[in-house]
């Protein structure tokens, strides 16, 4: 049973207030993933504390960052549930994990952040692991 949206709106609203999309549906989760060029990241959310701690400030505080993915996503976890799965599908063998934040180049994940890694560090260490991937994946091979 998905989680109040009362309980859920404010936590979504930190990603969403910093231009972070919500992906509501499996059908706008499989539009998003249509496009393949560039670089994407989406960020699994959760109400957990470490989502609240950790993982929510660090993607703000990652996308003050020179090298920005080409695209942003957020979907819910325990809130949109069929969103959370086929973003999940698009995770190959890594198990789900929330929060978790995977990011993608020319639609191949090529980095991966779950949970484990997110509720062991501070909002400040999980920025600076997000905008190195930034700067391997997203900057342009003049600027790198």
């Amino acid at each position: 049973m998905p989680y109040d949206p009362a309980l859920v709106a404010p936590m979504r609203e930190e990603l969403t207030r910093i231009g972070v999309p919500e992906l509501l549906t499996a059908s706008e989760v499989e539009e998003w993933f249509a496009e393949t060029t560039g670089t994407a990241l989406v960020v699994v959310n959760s109400v957990c504390g470490c989502a609240a701690g950790q993982a929510r400030p660090a993607v703000a505080l990652a996308l003050r960052h020179s090298h920005l993915p080409d695209r942003l996503a957020t979907v819910f976890a325990g809130q949109d549930l069929e969103a959370t799965a086929a973003v999940r599908s698009r995770f190959g063998d890594v198990p789900p994990s929330s929060p978790s934040m995977a990011l993608f180049k020319e639609g191949e994940l090529v980095h991966f952040m779950p949970r484990h890694r997110i509720d062991s560090q501070s909002a400040e260490a999980i920025a600076a692991e997000l905008t190195a991937a930034f700067d391997r994946y997203c900057a342009t091979p003049s600027e790198a």
